[in-house]
């Protein structure tokens, strides 16, 4: 897994941790929430069925749509992978050092790799910088093969980017001169044009490698959630991930109650976005989500209504005329 630093320089650096106090998260690496398919809300086409399953290191979606139009039905589809904004001094997860696809996305049509387009976009606000970025050389996400670093810039190039404040002042090198950081929003979709024959279904399935956030600690540990400086980033995550008293019992079983992590334990967060499955004709008939959180002795928590528990295993959820409402937060914590 590789994060991204962008107010160090043009570069995935990799994020070391330390020992981990009640200065919570700094030492987490940030999460991107990821999702399924988007297009324009359609009265045409019905989700039969999903099953999502979703683990540490992979994401698999299989859908089966039907074209209730009862004529053929050509679409663009686009699979909009998460934003990264350039600009913002914290640590993000990429899972892979592809700058064009860095969630290594694949999916497949009635069993066949389907062929993509990846549109990629640099923004600035409402301005469309990819262009200019494009004419000065400068890759749109510099990372992997693309990786570059402001101070290797042309000092032209360089001088040109500050004025057009696609660079961003950073802080300051050890002899005193001025950092700079890129100040634009990447963004980023998979499209594809798909057709839906008018008599019968079609299976579409997905496969990429999710955004992890992680820290080597939990702020949920007893010795952490009852610092008072804490209690609103604890409230944040009891809301989030639906926390309850009963995890929060388990939990402290397993960690007791003092200030030092001599558990081990850390945690491990994934985003997904399942609010585009209410863009199809009328809700989805079936719903199936399977959590695989990698280790049986490992805590799993995230908002399930209206998903009911399926099984005997507690890792996989069930639904019947599933309209999304919300997205999905999990919460994972154990050692990793």
């Amino acid at each position: 897994m590789k994060s991204l630093k962008p107010w160090v320089a043009l570069t995935i650096v990799p994020v070391l941790a330390g020992v981990f106090s009640p200065a919570y998260g700094n030492d987490s690496i940030a999460e991107m929430s990821i999702g399924g398919l988007q297009f324009s809300q359609t009265d045409a086409i019905a989700m039969e069925s999903e099953v999502l399953k979703i683990s540490l290191d992979a994401v698999d979606v299989q859908y089966r749509f039907k074209n209730v139009s009862g004529k053929p039905l050509t679409v663009t589809v686009a699979f909009p992978l998460p934003d990264i904004d350039l600009s913002e001094a914290e640590s993000i997860s990429l899972p892979s050092a592809d700058p064009v696809n860095f969630v290594d996305f694949k999916t497949s049509v009635d069993g066949q790799p389907a062929v993509l387009t990846i549109d990629q976009r640099a923004m600035v606000g409402t301005a469309d910088v990819t262009g200019q970025l494009k004419q000065l050389k400068v890759p749109l996400l510099p990372i992997g093969s693309r990786e570059l670093r402001p101070a290797d810039l042309p000092a032209a190039t360089q001088k040109e980017l500050v004025d057009a404040s696609l660079l961003m002042p950073a802080g300051s090198d050890e002899r005193g001169r001025t950092r700079y950081a890129p100040a634009w929003l990447v963004k980023t979709s998979a499209v594809r044009e798909q057709t839906f024959p008018a008599d019968r279904p079609v299976l579409v399935e997905h496969h990429y490698r999710p955004s992890v956030g992680s820290s080597p600690d939990t702020i949920l540990r007893k010795g952490l959630r009852q610092n008072k400086a804490l209690a609103a980033e604890v409230a944040r995550y009891r809301k989030d991930y639906c926390i309850t008293d009963a995890f929060l019992s388990e939990l402290d079983k397993r960690a007791g109650a003092g200030t030092a992590n001599t558990s081990g334990l850390g945690e491990r967060r994934i985003g997904y976005v399942l609010k585009t499955g209410a863009n199809w004709a009328g809700p989805i008939k079936s719903f199936k989500l399977i959590i695989d959180k990698g280790a049986p002795d490992r805590l799993v928590s995230f908002c399930e209504r209206p998903l009911t528990a399926s099984g005997a295993g507690g890792s996989d959820f069930v639904a019947t005329d599933f309209k999304p409402q919300a997205d999905l937060k999990i919460l994972v914590i154990g050692r990793f």
